[in-house]
């Protein structure tokens, strides 16, 4: 006799995103403008040059690159069998089973709620020279950050292609502003010459690479969200892998060519320096030397928008990991539910805003710094949360392959995951041995592993949970990773749905 079901039996229709209404541009604006391309250039190059000290960081990004490129291989082609909002999550439940999933899903809340959250935290300081010049003054940080997470909030409970439609215009503005200072940079080399040095791999393979490598890494986070809007994409098996491969060039090309020539405008041997300096200032001081303060003004605000780009990309993203934990019955139910009117995840969206709040609240009334101590802090520790995801992803792809065979040949089912799983789990080890310069603290803070061991603690206690759903709710264990199919389930138990056996 079937187990008998300890969960409601709602329509499926409110348990699915609205179908067809991203292409691939749209997948590209929601990937790239979570990777915020000038809060990157601004932000994460120059904390690379000024903090860390190694100038080898045009080539780490290209690195870092090759190495997604592989991981993408075997990423994209199971992304063909398995269409599901929940990205890691679903794939890891197939490929390693479903307790490593529901911990892999654990992973993912904590790593994309902290990268939100910890935009909350720079969006102040990126509205300060923007409303200073136009009023003279500006408000408390936290009011900014309210303002912001209003504007997001009520952006995650509209139509996704509304959202994608607001990141398009964000986002092309934010990259030509970008390459416009890298014409200005390279256009005035200091000492009138041109260096490729920092492409030199002597410039890179120094200590300090390990930090290096994963600030790299951080520049690319979202690159992976593709397969979060495989439900909601016209075409997914067209759309997927060129979202994802079109990303991971973009995204290498804009960095590698804009943290090379800020080193050939300040001169490679005095990057270090200028960076530790100026910190975030640096690419707009270099642009107010070239292109006059019209183009600092406009470069100021689209920082601003790239904060608030990213804000949106990410919270779309988490909201969709939420929802897809819901539907499921992973989490309670109301958070797999969507809007009948605009086909989004309402439930969950709000569960983000209101964790978004109470972030913002807390580090208003305790005093906290919001740079350092939320954007930094707690955006690193995110970063390096989708890194170990990506890590076993990877594990999981070869081992669906393996399981599953077919269709796909050596190349994409085991020797590009095999090599790109090697290589992020070296980009892990030196990691975790780079936090305390990661974080900018001492080497005996508790920060160091504090942060970091966040994480396996919360893949032990979703394993943990995904064992007592078997236990005790095994219709409810069944339908882990089925994504659509799982809502379909609910709706129609009598029509059980073929899967392949996972554990």
């Amino acid at each position: 006799m079937p187990p008998t079901s300890t969960v409601d039996r709602p329509s499926n229709v409110s348990e699915a995103l609205a179908r067809g209404r991203l292409g691939i541009p749209s997948v590209i604006f929601f990937v790239l403008s979570a990777a915020a391309p000038l809060t990157v250039v601004a932000g994460v190059v120059t904390t690379g040059y000024g903090v860390i000290g190694v100038t080898g960081i045009p080539l780490a990004f290209l690195l870092i690159a090759a190495v997604l490129a592989l991981f993408s291989v075997g990423y994209v082609a199971m992304s063909r069998r398995v269409e599901n909002a929940g990205a890691f999550y679903a794939y890891i439940s197939r490929g390693l089973g479903r307790p490593a999933g529901v911990g892999a899903a654990w992973v993912a809340l904590i790593a994309y709620n902290a990268l939100q959250v910890g935009l909350y935290g720079t969006i102040g300081v990126a509205a300060e020279p923007v409303l200073d010049r136009l009023f003279g003054g500006h408000p408390h940080w936290a009011v900014v950050a309210l303002v912001a997470w209003a504007l997001v909030g009520v952006l995650g409970l509209l139509r996704v292609d509304l959202n994608g439609m607001v990141l398009a215009a964000l986002l092309v503005a934010e990259i030509v502003v970008v390459l416009v200072f890298d014409l200005g940079q390279i256009g005035n080399p200091a000492d009138g010459e041109v260096s490729f040095a920092s492409f030199s791999p002597d410039n890179l393979f120094v200590p300090g690479v390990g930090a290096v490598l994963v600030l790299a890494v951080l520049g690319f986070v979202g690159f992976e969200s593709a397969v979060v809007f495989s439900e909601e994409s016209k075409d997914p098996k067209r759309t997927v892998p060129l979202a994802t491969y079109l990303s991971v060039a973009i995204i290498a090309g804009l960095y590698a060519l804009s943290s090379w020539t800020m080193t050939v405008a300040v001169g490679q041997d005095r990057i270090v320096a200028e960076a530790g300096e100026q910190s975030v200032g640096l690419i707009f001081n270099l642009a107010a030397a070239q292109l006059g303060d019209t183009a600092v003004t406009i470069g100021q605000v689209l920082f601003l928008t790239s904060v608030l780009a990213a804000m949106i990309s990410f919270h779309n993203t988490t909201a969709r990991y939420t929802f897809a934990l819901g539907r499921e019955r992973v989490l309670p139910a109301v958070f797999g539910k969507t809007s009948a009117r605009t086909g989004a995840p309402r439930a969950a969206s709000v569960a983000q805003s209101v964790l978004g709040l109470l972030v913002i609240l807390l580090y208003a009334v305790n005093g906290w710094d919001p740079v350092v101590q939320l954007f930094f802090w707690v955006g690193t520790t995110g970063g390096f949360g989708v890194l170990l995801l990506i890590a076993t992803t990877s594990v999981a792809v070869i081992a669906y392959f393996a399981r599953s065979g077919g269709g796909e040949n050596l190349w994409r089912r085991a020797v590009a995951p095999g090599l790109a799983t090697i290589a992020l789990f070296v980009i892990i080890w030196l990691a975790v041995s780079n936090f305390a310069n990661l974080l900018g603290v001492a080497p005996d803070s508790t920060l160091r592993w504090a942060l970091p061991a966040a994480y396996p603690v919360a893949a032990l206690l979703g394993i943990g949970w995904a064992l007592l759903l078997r236990s005790n709710r095994p219709d409810t264990y069944a339908r882990i990773g089925l994504g659509a199919a799982s809502a379909a389930a609910v709706a129609r138990p009598e029509a059980p749905v073929a899967v392949e056996v996972t554990r």
